[in-house]
């Protein structure tokens, strides 16, 4: 029976994610789905700012970018005429610690296309009509076996569940998803066609009524294509109708001003149910669940697919660590350590949000921006009470409760804490003078250990002997601009306006003294910051992730983490 490292069983967003990850390093991956084609769904409508920055990362962001548009200012009507208008986005920017400012739409399907190209330049292709059936973890504890419902059943050593809310995997896991269903809170949804011209593809429209809502965003890529959510249809006794392209066009016309024959195509119906469920575990064995897998809740905010995007980045590493023999296998226990109090608070906000807009929409002039908070961009979101925050001294209140990965409802200080999302910041390469910026620095599956001022000199220099070459560390020293940089070492930026310091709090990175390190995670969090001259913080975490380094000893058949 062959064996593959992992398995990933779900070729959505999620999958696709992880499997990319996992592939750039050299592990041996497969990722099956039931399908026996890819779906075109539109169900999410693109990523936020922070799972842009995971795209950026793979190598797929400025594709993802042209594919698609940016978010729309939103049209809202009452009795069919417009009442007001909203850009939720109209007074942000990009900043220097931030590239994106805002998500940006694209449809699922088309998303999903572009990291299907991508995985498939690693050799790596979805092996669709692939039903997983049965799960048993091996006796030794060092694989699992695999079971589909048609073909030679399969081995892997890590299988990973990113198969939806429905999810074979957990099931057969038997790990619980505890939670609602709001039988009450119903959408109908799907993609349509209008008649070209009917309707301004500049603006999301929305009408919302005492009766219902219909909410038309337009699909960028299509010239007609066009978003269609609303309340449902219902029956003599109130319950919900299965969608149908005529009770669409029934619906357009009772709340638009537009008559029902201008949609001319409708497909890809569903019924949306807003479901708000956990499971209580990521991890059994050698199986981890990601994504709706793992969680869902509410629509509102849009954080579904872009929840499972960050499972799959904060995972990826991790794997690849423990497969190329560098960590421990305990290393996978902190991806549910960090990402189910992060999917609680999801939870726990998407909820709230939903709560906000379904107020806010009883009033004239009421809409969807109503969802849109700092909150929903994904930048906040940390790990301070993650083991892996090393040297943090977060106060107890701080570690994971309700709020559990919002950055910022915590205390603020200058700079980033162990655990939170490293800053990015545009600097100059040292050496060249190309324009370049902290996180093209971190970008691939390297652990990165940033060092300012002239103290950090010895820190990094111990890093580059003990990890250089093969063992996925990377050492970036950082100038000030007014730093004298004769012999600067391959790789180190200058920070020529200050942005870099600023955003991790070092003051003037050119001062004499210790200096600062920081060492940041291969998915751009904070592990270690502090003096320079405190080497051995940064040795002993080093050493958690990625072992003693060129000393350590390899075993034989284990994949190469940076190949």
């Amino acid at each position: 029976m062959s064996m593959t490292d992992v398995l990933i069983v779900g070729a959505g967003p999620t999958g696709l994610v992880l499997a990319c990850d996992l592939a750039r390093r050299g592990v041996a991956v497969r990722i099956v789905d039931r399908s026996p084609a890819p779906p075109r769904t539109s169900r999410a409508k693109g990523p936020n700012p922070r799972s842009l920055e995971i795209l950026d990362d793979l190598g797929v962001a400025e594709e993802v970018l042209a594919a698609g548009s940016a978010p729309l200012p939103m049209l809202k009507y009452r009795d069919r005429r417009p009442v007001a208008e909203a850009d939720p986005w109209a007074d942000s920017a990009p900043s220097p610690d931030a590239r994106y400012d805002r998500g940006w739409l694209i449809a699922q399907w088309r998303l999903e296309g572009i990291l299907r190209d991508r995985l498939a330049g690693y050799g790596v292709r979805v092996e669709p009509g692939r039903e997983v059936v049965g799960l048993a973890q091996g006796h030794d504890g060092g694989h699992v076996d695999v079971t589909y419902a048609d073909g030679p059943a399969g081995r892997a050593r890590y299988v990973v569940g990113c198969d939806g809310a429905h999810s074979s995997v957990r099931k057969l896991l038997g790990i619980t998803f505890e939670g609602t269903t709001a039988e009450d809170q119903v959408m109908v949804c799907g993609d349509v066609d209008l008649a070209d011209g009917v309707l301004d593809r500049t603006r999301w429209h929305q009408w919302f009524d005492e009766d219902g809502a219909v909410m038309l965003c337009p699909i960028p890529g299509t010239r007609t294509g066009w978003w269609f959510q609303a309340g449902p249809e219902r029956d003599g006794r109130g319950r919900p109708l299965a969608p149908t392209a005529d009770g669409f066009r029934r619906l357009l016309a009772h709340h638009t001003a537009l008559p029902g024959r201008d949609l001319t195509r409708a497909e890809l119906l569903s019924t949306y149910r807003v479901n708000v469920r956990m499971a209580d575990r990521f991890r059994a064995g050698r199986v981890l669940l990601a994504g709706d897998a793992a969680h869902v809740h509410a629509i509102a905010g849009g954080l579904g697919m872009n929840t499972g995007i960050q499972d799959a980045f904060n995972l990826g590493w991790k794997l690849g660590l423990v497969l190329a023999g560098h960590a421990d296998a305990e290393l996978l226990d902190t991806y549910e350590e960090e990402r189910l109090p992060v999917a609680a608070r999801t939870l726990d906000l998407t909820s709230e949000r939903l709560r906000a807009t379904l107020e806010a929409i009883r009033r004239p002039g009421g809409g969807l921006d109503t969802a849109i908070t700092p909150d929903t961009t994904g930048l906040g979101v940390g790990y301070r009470w993650s083991s892996l925050a090393a040297g943090d001294r977060t106060p107890q209140a701080e570690r994971p409760g309700p709020h559990a990965g919002d950055r910022a409802q915590q205390p603020e200080q200058p700079g980033p804490r162990a655990g939170d999302r490293a800053p990015d910041a545009p600097c100059a390469d040292a050496a060249t003078g190309v324009r370049t910026r902290l996180h093209r620095v971190f970008a691939g599956p390297r652990t990165t250990v940033l060092g300012f001022g002239p103290g950090s000199a010895a820190v990094l220099r111990e890093t580059a002997d003990a990890y250089g070459g093969g063992a996925g560390v990377r050492v970036c020293r950082v100038y000030a601009a007014h730093e004298d940089r004769a012999g600067a070492e391959p790789g180190a930026v200058v920070d020529d306006a200050g942005h870099a310091s600023a955003a991790y709090g070092t003051g003037a990175s050119g001062d004499t003294g210790a200096g600062t390190v920081v060492v940041v995670r291969p998915d751009h969090h904070v592990g270690v910051l502090g003096p320079a001259d405190d080497a051995r913080s940064v040795r002993e975490y080093l050493r958690r992730l990625h072992g003693t380094g060129r000393s350590a000893e390899r075993s034989p058949g284990m994949v190469d983490a940076v190949r």
